[in-house]
């Protein structure tokens, strides 16, 4: 059973997603808060930092963040 506030297993599923269909972060993301049906929200408070900067990266990438900007944590 998931809990809410387990970070490494919700991140385990994100990274295992990303790895598994080789989509990105974000929709991999998406897809667990809808596996999980929980809001994106609550999935930001759950993500490991080496997920938030990735990302981070990825919304650069999309210009969906300034250059130098950060995701808040």
């Amino acid at each position: 059973m998931f809990k809410y506030d387990d970070k490494k297993t919700f991140s385990e599923k994100v990274r295992n997603i990303v790895r598994k269909d080789g989509g990105s972060y974000m929709e991999a993301v998406l897809e667990v808060c809808q596996e999980l049906e929980i809001e994106p929200e609550v999935a930001a408070k759950l993500l490991e930092k080496p997920i938030v900067e990735k990302l981070e990266g990825e919304a650069r990438e999309c210009n969906l963040l300034p250059r130098g900007g950060s995701l808040p944590m």
